[in-house]
């Protein structure tokens, strides 16, 4: 089979769906693998690091997806990438289909079998292909080090001959993979660190970390597949009432909550920005789905009532080289699950494939866009 890695075209992405190491791996198997010319610059891995891996690297974009059986991106592709595939070609990618209607109808009327890689389901044998967990757990770390950057203080105790420098306190939303990797790099830093989740299953993760976990009792948060699915108005009111304490002594806020297939929560209002400290810092790691914070704009860095709001979006592109590498793996693990060199399985009652084939044959084949549709 030929694997067709594109350059992602998106502003600002700087990822690679495949490096030159990976794609070595896929060759030593008896796969193909077609790079276009300058693919990987971004995240550091030249064309030459790709020829020397035995790729073969083509200029012309036209060229390299009439030869493609099987096209790996790390975003969805364009709708002047889709027209140029042949029907029958296999798309890996985030797809976020529960958004992208428009896309998800291009890709069956084009023929294209299409898989998301963020609907990976979180299961055992799926661990090794889960690109958001591989890719949120840098997003978290990153999260930290960018909020620390806007701070007039650092994160650690500090005892000097002119004074005590007493810690900073980090308040965070959401102990998923991004926020539990914001608890261990904050902590790694010096920092107090405070978490709030609506699961209460995820308190001893916190506080295995160094943690410490706000609990709100009560009911009202529906989770599946180990992601908040539903979360009540109600919940959301005693949460916000747990936290205000809190989130008027913290230095930096990062919030990492998302609500699967639905418009990111809002857990910090302009009201509840009033009540932070002037000089503190909220990184919104939702900003894409909306954002938690009110106030927060995508794509950019505000202040508000003395509070630096950063709504910076795709965080793990700003650290593309490890982020590529992981997801190449991410890639290699699935594929080799889905495909041999000659042939895809087509298991079509398998669960990593019903979970995350969107389009097949023609036709819309994902279960939840079946019942949405029904």
């Amino acid at each position: 089979m030929k694997i067709a890695v594109l350059k992602e075209t998106r502003t600002g992405e700087k990822r690679v769906a495949l490096t030159p190491a990976t794609a070595s791996q896929f060759i030593k198997l008896g796969f193909s693998c077609i790079i276009e010319a300058g693919a990987g610059y971004a995240s550091n891995f030249s064309d030459e690091a790709y020829t020397q891996a035995g790729c073969t690297v083509v200029a012309d974009r036209n060229s390299l997806l009439s030869q493609a059986q099987l096209v790996v991106k790390v975003n969805a592709p364009t709708t002047s990438e889709i027209e140029l595939l042949k029907s029958g070609t296999v798309v890996i990618s985030y797809m976020y289909h529960a958004f992208n209607a428009e896309l998800v109808s291009a890709l069956a009327r084009q023929g294209v079998s299409a898989f998301s890689m963020d609907a990976m389901p979180r299961i055992s044998r799926a661990q090794s292909m889960d690109a958001l967990s591989s890719q949120n757990n840098l997003a978290g770390y990153k999260a930290v080090i960018l909020g620390a950057g806007h701070l007039a203080k650092i994160f650690p105790l500090m005892m000097t001959a002119a004074g005590t420098i007493t810690p900073s306190r980090v308040l965070i939303f959401g102990a998923g993979v991004a926020g539990l990797q914001a608890v261990a790099t904050a902590k790694r830093l010096g920092a107090i660190v405070e978490v709030t989740d609506v699961r209460p299953e995820t308190k001893e993760q916190v506080e295995s970390l160094g943690g410490k976990f706000i609990e709100v009792k009560g009911d009202g948060v529906k989770v599946e597949g180990g992601y908040a699915k539903e979360v009540s108005a109600d919940y959301l009111a005693k949460q916000k009432e747990a936290v205000n304490k809190s989130l008027a002594q913290a230095d930096l806020v990062i919030t990492t909550a998302l609500v699967a297939g639905k418009k990111a929560p809002v857990l910090i209002t302009e009201e509840q920005v009033k009540l932070m400290k002037l000089g503190s810092v909220v990184v919104d790691m939702a900003v894409e789905q909306g954002g938690n914070c009110e106030l927060s704009e995508l794509d950019k860095v505000v202040v508000k009532h003395g509070v630096t709001i950063v709504g910076q979006s795709n965080l793990p592109s700003t650290l593309s080289q490890n982020a590529s590498e992981l997801y190449a793996k991410n890639i290699y693990n699935f594929i080799t699950h889905l495909a041999s060199k000659d042939e895809m399985k087509w298991e079509m009652e398998e669960e990593i494939t019903q979970g995350t084939l969107i389009t097949h044959q023609g036709k819309v084949v994902h279960s939840s866009l079946q019942q949405a549709n029904a």
